[in-house]
């Protein structure tokens, strides 16, 4: 596992995109787990979100999430470096 995590629901937006293949091929020290539900009911049918960490991220489109997900994914490795 990596020393990032990102938690996804398998219902969510952000799976307009393969984040998993995205993150991951980027940052080796990135998991990506899919979760069948993360408890924040009917958000993932209206916005992409994700957990980066134990925050959550979420923005109007998948690309605009995932650009923040890089971002806090920076801010966490730069914790590390």
């Amino acid at each position: 596992m990596g020393i990032v995590v990102v938690e996804i629901c398998d219902g969510s937006l952000i799976n307009a995109i393969d984040l998993e293949a995205i993150l991951e091929a980027e940052y080796p020290e990135v998991a990506v787990i899919e979760n069948s539900c993360l408890s924040f009911c009917g958000m993932c049918a209206k916005r992409p979100y994700a957990i980066v960490n134990g925050k959550r991220i979420f923005a109007k489109t998948a690309v605009e999430c995932l650009t923040l997900i890089k971002q806090h994914i920076e801010a966490e490795l730069a914790l590390y470096a």
